[in-house]
């Protein structure tokens, strides 16, 4: 299928953005990363309408949830539907931008290989305007897409151990770390790198630190010095993540499931002890700030 099919189809089946990934493979370089664009733009329209959608009062006889959830498909398919004819322009910047640092072949044209290029977001190229759009929004946008970005490739790959989707991954290491801002520190003052907060256990033969945290037994919050596992690095944390998370019995009912099974599966396997820890990662997931930014990255990896 061509890719500028596929490109059509990602307004009613996001599911094709995988599709594109693989075309764009076998394809040539320029016509990936032109789809790419594309689907920036369209994803980049689709926040402008929403946020414009959002500025107008809710209320009255035709306001209802099967209405909304139309509005935003109509949102969605006419973002699309612009992106593909003249749009904005923005496609044609970030294409003009992109291919100027590809390897040149004899005959001057980018020589069509696998290479992960960077697509520069809005946070990078318009921060200004990007901030603007996803103001309304709970999670400030600088601050969540540039954890986004930095976390993305390794909750990838503890994804597909687990066989559960990136973006729940991301999620949870969100709410351990206040989206990177509360990552928990060594005696030292160094970063541990210990994104989930995973505690050393009798079992751990590495180095730990010691931190006082709250808790809840038997309901009631409790305070106490707990010691806490300390990595080398975020590629370290996240394959220790998927190991514990996959070789312990207590998780077997998370693994290879949606995000909502997911997340109770590790609420019932007791990996925290806040009896609201799976509706607080969920909220996030089912943000619409949290899911923009996570489309828009995972553009990045389009023609990687």
């Amino acid at each position: 299928m061509a890719l500028d099919a596929l490109a059509n189809q990602l307004a009613i089946n996001p599911q094709s953005l995988d599709q594109v990934k693989l075309q764009a493979k076998k394809q040539d370089t320029h016509d990936g990363i032109k789809t790419a664009a594309r689907q920036f733009e369209a994803y980049f329209l689709q926040l402008m309408l929403r946020t414009m959608r959002e500025s107008v009062p809710k209320d009255g006889l035709f306001d209802s949830e099967e209405s909304r959830t139309f509005t935003d498909m109509f949102d969605q398919q006419m973002a699309q539907t612009v992106s593909q004819g003249k749009g904005l322009g923005m496609a044609d910047v970030l294409l003009a931008q992109i291919e100027r640092s590809l390897p040149k072949s004899a005959g001057g044209v980018g020589v069509s290989q696998p290479t992960t290029y960077d697509i520069p977001l809005p946070t990078r190229a318009t921060t200004g305007l990007m901030n603007g759009v996803l103001s309304a929004n709970p999670v400030e946008a600088s601050t969540s897409n540039e954890f986004i970005q930095k976390m993305q490739p390794y909750a990838t790959a503890a994804a597909k151990t687990l066989g559960v989707p990136t973006e729940t991954i991301l999620a949870q290491a969100a709410v351990e770390s206040g989206w990177g801002k509360k990552e928990l520190k060594t005696a030292d003052g160094s970063n541990s790198y210990n994104i989930f907060n995973v505690k050393a256990g009798t079992q751990w033969t590495g180095p730990a630190t010691v931190k006082d945290v709250t808790e809840y037994m038997h309901g009631n919050m409790v305070k106490s010095s707990e010691k806490f596992r300390v990595y080398g690095s975020y590629d370290e944390a996240f394959a220790d993540y998927a190991k514990l998370i996959g070789g312990n019995s207590r998780y077997a009912k998370a693994l290879n499931q949606d995000a909502t099974g997911f997340v109770n599966g590790l609420q019932q396997g007791g990996f925290a002890t806040d009896p609201n820890y799976a509706s607080k990662i969920m909220g996030v997931v089912n943000s619409n700030s949290f899911r923009d930014l996570f489309k828009l990255n995972s553009l990045q990896g389009v023609v990687g």
